[in-house]
């Protein structure tokens, strides 16, 4: 968050997506209740070390990390918030004063916090004791999220059971000591929310988000009879198309195979930010994509879409519109339309906190085509990234000063060679990041490189087979080793 947005929060002051907490004596049971209160209505935000009319005190320097860590045990804690909800607070500096700042996503579960549910009514946390209020919210949940539904009927042999050790090695990679990575299938599914009771029926079983996720093809299709994305580039048949992908199988491999076309058919402008190499047409096609994937409605008969033309990027799905109108980064409220989604995505990182797509669309927008992108919410979403092949970042000195304090000066020549000889920039991001770690591994080059698991291994067969890499030791405990280069390569 930055300090205009959270001067912008001081200003609105707590209503029903904000709260303060004066946060000198750690996290109390308050801050729980207001999880749990945000967790069952909108979401929000709770920033400790605000008074109630947003002054900021501050909290101890030293209780920052303990603060943090105490709020992630008692949220994952299912003897205090039941059912258990993963929360990553971050903290950040006001001046010399430290504020803890909670984003909590609408949940699609009916939380409790010590055996009470709590519900947000304007600034306020208020009990839930009634049966049929209880009964009410359970209803609208259900009914509000269709990735909720449960199919009874689905069973472990209708899953790709295969994906999970990618799942957990893509998670672990994001969060070292991610509690995926320990657990066996049905806990894995659980813990994901994707193995859940029916609060209707009362029926256990794999939910609609579990089917999109790691359904087999004909399960999906008997699930979902419309769900495809079609992936469409027109640019010289403009009647119909020049390259085209249908893509109906799971979200996990239908994100790659979206991210694979739109690599094949846009240009990667080289950029640095600070001295980190950057694909900002990885950073927009991860936005674009794990929108059209996260916040679709899936139960609409429309089929998404992802069109790349002479001068735009185009995208459009059916969707259960939370506001009307274009959204900028000034006016997002963001709403997560299928939050079990929204969080698997977020673990394995693919996605980001909710309403930051927005600004990171903006913003590598503005550096990929000198303009900015138009979203537009309502019953059908929409995206246009505007193209402009002219248009690229600034490199030049830039570009050098980022080789500096890399991988000694045969690395530095070396790149500067590859930037010359005509390596593409991806390539060039992979020995980036190889540099500064050695020992990186897959999952780890495809969050920092925004690249599918099969584009990593492409960039690393380039760079071995042209003399550029080489692997020392084996896959799981060896390291990668740059070759050093002269100014003849």
């Amino acid at each position: 968050m930055t300090r205009s947005d959270f001067e912008n929060v001081l200003k609105m002051g707590e209503n029903v997506c904000v709260e303060f907490k004066r946060g000198g004596n750690g996290a109390q049971s308050d801050t729980f209740e207001t999880v749990c209160a945000f967790l069952n209505r909108f979401g929000g935000d709770i920033f400790l070390g605000v008074t109630d009319d947003g002054k900021v005190i501050g909290v101890p320097e030293g209780e920052v990390e303990s603060i943090k860590r105490h709020i992630v045990n008692v949220a994952s804690d299912p003897q205090q918030m039941d059912p258990p909800f993963y929360l990553l607070p971050d903290s950040f500096k006001i001046g010399k004063r430290n504020i803890v700042h909670v984003r909590v996503p609408p949940s699609a579960d009916v939380h409790r916090f010590k055996g009470v549910v709590y519900d947000r009514l304007h600034e306020a946390d208020v009990r839930v004791r009634a049966t049929e209020a209880i009964a009410q919210m359970f209803i609208r949940k259900h009914e509000i999220y269709t990735e909720r539904r449960i199919y009874p009927g689905i069973r472990k042999s209708d899953l790709r059971l295969d994906l999970i050790p990618q799942v957990k090695e893509m998670a672990s990679a994001f969060r070292p000591d991610h509690p995926w990575r320990k657990l066996g299938t049905m806990a894995f599914f659980k813990s994901a929310k994707l193995y859940a009771r029916d609060p209707v029926t009362g029926k256990d079983g794999f939910n609609a988000a579990c089917v999109l996720l790691f359904g087999k093809d004909d399960v999906i299709l008997d699930v979902f009879p419309p769900y495809r994305t079609d992936a469409i580039m027109r640019r010289v048949n403009v009647d119909r198309y020049d390259d085209r992908e249908t893509v109906k199988t799971n979200l996990i491999e239908g994100f790659d195979l979206l991210m694979a076309f739109g690599a094949k058919h846009l240009d990667d402008k080289f950029y640095l930010e600070g001295v980190q190499r950057v694909s900002v047409r990885g950073k927009i096609l991860r936005e674009v994509i794990a929108n059209s994937l996260i916040h679709r409605e899936y139960s609409s008969s429309k089929t998404a879409r992802i069109i790349i033309e002479r001068d735009r990027l185009f995208a459009d799905n059916a969707n259960r519109a939370a506001s009307h109108g274009i959204i900028t980064p000034e006016n997002v409220r963001p709403v997560s339309k299928n939050p079990i989604l929204a969080s698997f995505f977020k673990q394995i990182g693919r996605a980001d906190e909710l309403g930051s797509g927005t600004r990171n669309l903006y913003h590598y927008t503005r550096l990929y085509s000198g303009a900015d992108p138009v979203m537009d919410e309502e019953d059908v979403f929409s995206i246009t990234i505007p193209l402009n092949d002219s248009y690229s970042p600034e490199v030049g000195e830039d570009a050098e000063k980022g080789l500096n304090g890399t991988q000694g000066s045969g690395l530095k020549s070396g790149l500067k060679s590859s930037l010359k000889s005509g390596l593409n920039a991806t390539d060039i991001e992979t020995m980036s990041a190889i540099a500064e770690k050695p020992s990186i591994t897959i999952p780890e080059l495809q969050t920092r490189l925004s690249l599918s698991r099969n584009g990593v291994k492409k960039s690393l067969n380039r760079l071995k087979a042209g003399g550029r890499l080489r692997r020392v030791g084996p896959d799981k405990g060896g390291h990668w080793e740059i070759v050093e280069y002269d100014d003849k390569n």
